[in-house]
């Protein structure tokens, strides 16, 4: 099962999916580009970034979690 998290990048290395580029911008995974998409898509883009951060790191947890 370690394999799988190590794979998506959830390694218990860093402790953190969202890991910094040399830019300065946020990694963005599959979560966050299809909450970002969902958001414009119906809401306009009105949450924001960072509102959309905590909404998918909260259900990454929670996903987390429940399942091990």
């Amino acid at each position: 099962m370690d394999f799988i998290k190590k794979a998506a990048g959830s390694g218990s290395g860093s402790g953190s999916t969202n890991q910094q580029h040399a830019g300065g911008a946020p990694q963005q995974d599959y979560g966050d580009k299809a909450a970002g998409m969902l958001d414009k898509k119906y809401n306009g883009g009105k949450l924001g970034e960072g509102k959309l951060e905590k909404i998918t790191d909260g259900l990454r947890t929670g996903y987390e979690k429940a399942t091990g």
